[in-house]
């Protein structure tokens, strides 16, 4: 065999090497098939950095896990444990050099294996080439990936399926009395003689592994028994401004099983309802897609008639990325705007580039935190809602710590924040330096402003009984470092009822670790309800009957699917099966007898 040409067999080969520092003469990696092997679709594409830094891959400075716009980067255990990316991408896990998961966003990175992730136009060709059980073979001389998927790719994905449904029912099957196995257990034998008609048959492997993986995802739908007394949510942002119109989406979501909203309220500085509170501050009465009804009235009125509850879901800093113009906030207030160290001169309002362009107001600024106190009095006062959901009481997000230009990318650095702290430290925000005692006293200045603010609103909530969550960053370092954002603090000193981070991953067991290192840094009397994000992903159903799965297993209480828009008639197909529905395969039936199972 050529020197150059070597199937490629383990990765761990290369990620023994420091930093992922491939050697200039490595061999280029290329599959030679068996004989009995069919190959059904192989494509190559090149990669922009392994392990991506601002030396080997500076376009992708300033955003998130240095993956830049239409990039595919691989990512090994030199990177770190996770991806770190953001929820616009695509990733698959590698294992060896085989696919064994999809993801989406800050995936776990395997010790022997390594993750491949794409955006824009690199994200579309991962989706339409890389499935589990492709092959994936590097050459990098050329920086080219290439993706091979045969005959053998199908029967791994789907024996792993059918482990994978065996595994879940056994689960239920110990651990639940009255659980009722029968439905997915023959699921699970169909998958069975399908996956051996595959190996009999190489020429029609592909064919039967499908009808097996079906077979098996079928009985993941299944196996999942319906639990009552569990919240089961989703995030909406309404978009219909006629009464007809919310109707049709509540009846949609009680079919669902779906028994708690969190309806987006006050979002990008406008309020679904017209406010007084925004009319006396000479700001946008109510958003313009909504003029002429009340909308968030209709919502709370046709929801409890359907014994669904509403959480108002609330962009506390956050104002959109649209013009600051006419009466938005920051046109009228353009002293609430906040400030990046690199723009802190600036005499405008300043966008957060890594978050759509978004404007962010200034926590530290007492008007702010008034203004938002006062909207959510008048919410309260008004409506009585069942829930307050409060999202994006943090800072914008800067880079994380370790990449240059970290001081730089931070917020905060307005006129009343330096004034202030220079009062109270003797310096001046702008003249310290990251790593010294003052600047983590800067951190805790604007940590302080965050907490204060959910003080102030956890005891408006408190005062009129209504449950008060908040939507926080999972990976606790990161929220200090990158956002400003110390729930746990909150958790402590008893300001929330429960968290509903986002997790914004397709993966089951990125999610499972994700969840672990949230619980050990909460007070056991907050609650977590996990925020999925597969549906916005387009995952898979199976991706989110298997994130389900973990959050009952970690007996989490519920979740919150994000959101409506994405949901998709095959997520509530799968849902209702069994595990939203109580009309569903798991339940003992009437006619149950002892060893049925």
């Amino acid at each position: 065999m050529k020197k150059s040409v070597v199937k490629f067999l383990l990765l761990i080969t290369f990620i023994s090497i420091q930093n992922f520092a491939l050697a200039s003469d490595s061999p280029y990696f290329e599959y030679i098939p068996t004989t009995h092997e069919q190959v059904y679709q192989k494509s190559s594409y090149r990669y922009n950095a392994i392990d991506p830094t601002l030396k080997n891959n500076l376009a992708g400075s300033g955003y998130p896990g240095m993956r830049g716009a239409n990039q595919l980067v691989i990512y090994s255990s030199s990177h770190g444990i996770s991806t770190n990316t953001n929820e616009f991408g695509a990733e698959a896990i590698v294992d060896g050099n085989t696919v064994t998961s999809l993801s989406g966003a800050d995936s776990l990175i395997p010790t022997n294996g390594l993750v491949i992730s794409a955006h824009g136009r690199a994200k579309t060709w991962l989706n339409q080439n890389i499935h589990v059980g492709t092959k994936i073979y590097i050459d990098t001389n050329t920086k080219t990936i290439t993706a091979l998927t045969t005959s053998e790719s199908y029967i791994f994905a789907a024996k792993e399926k059918i482990e994978e449904a065996n595994t879940m029912v056994n689960y239920y099957m110990h651990n639940s009395y009255n659980y009722y196995a029968k439905p997915t257990k023959e699921l699970i034998s169909q998958a069975k003689r399908n996956l051996r008609k595959a190996h009999r048959n190489s020429a029609s492997a592909k064919e039967f592994a499908q009808l097996a993986m079906q077979n098996a995802n079928d009985a993941l739908a299944t196996a999942i028994p319906y639990k009552a007394n569990e919240l089961k949510g989703i995030w909406i942002r309404p978009t219909s401004n006629s009464e007809a119109g919310i109707i049709s989406a509540l009846d949609k979501l009680k079919a669902s099983g779906i028994n708690n909203v969190f309806l987006e309220t006050y979002f990008h500085g406008k309020t679904i309802y017209p406010s007084e509170v925004m009319k006396n501050y000479g700001f946008t009465v109510q958003n313009e897609q909504f003029k002429g009804i009340d909308t968030l009235a209709i919502w709370i009125k046709e929801a409890h008639k359907r014994n669904i509850k509403v959480n108002i879901w609330f962009e506390a800093f956050y104002l959109g990325n649209k013009p600051q113009t006419d009466t938005a906030i920051l046109a009228v207030k353009p002293e609430w705007s906040n400030l990046n160290l690199k723009n802190k001169d600036s005499e405008v309002p300043v966008t957060s580039v890594s978050e759509h362009n978004g404007y962010f107001l200034d926590p530290s600024n007492p008007e702010v935190q008034d203004f938002l106190t006062n909207l959510v009095k008048e919410i309260i006062t008004k409506y009585q809602p069942d829930g307050f959901n409060f999202d994006y009481c943090r800072y914008p997000q800067s880079i994380a710590s370790k990449y240059a230009g970290y001081a730089q990318s931070n917020w905060g650095y307005t006129k009343y924040a330096r004034d202030e702290f220079k009062t109270i430290y003797g310096q001046d925000p702008i003249d310290i330096a990251y790593g010294t005692k003052v600047w983590s006293d800067w951190d805790n200045y604007r940590r302080d402003k965050i907490t204060l603010f959910m003080s102030k609103v956890s005891k408006l909530c408190r005062d009129n009984k209504i449950a008060i969550t908040a939507v926080v960053f999972p990976n606790r370092t990161m929220a200090l470092e990158t956002k400003q954002q110390d729930w746990s603090t909150w958790s402590d000193n008893n300001y929330i009822d429960a968290f509903t981070p986002l997790y914004l991953t397709c993966d089951a067991k990125t999610i499972k670790v994700m969840i672990f290192d949230m619980l050990k840094d909460m007070s056991p009397k907050t609650k977590l309800y996990a925020g999925l994000f597969v549906t916005f992903m387009n995952g898979s159903s199976e991706d989110l009957i298997r994130q389900i799965h973990e959050t009952r297993k970690l007996n989490l209480g519920g979740i919150i699917l994000f959101d409506y828009a994405h949901l998709q008639d095959k997520y509530i197909k799968t849902l209702t099966k069994s595990v939203f529905s109580n009309n569903c395969c798991s339940i003992i039936p009437a006619n149950y007898k002892k060893g049925w199972f």
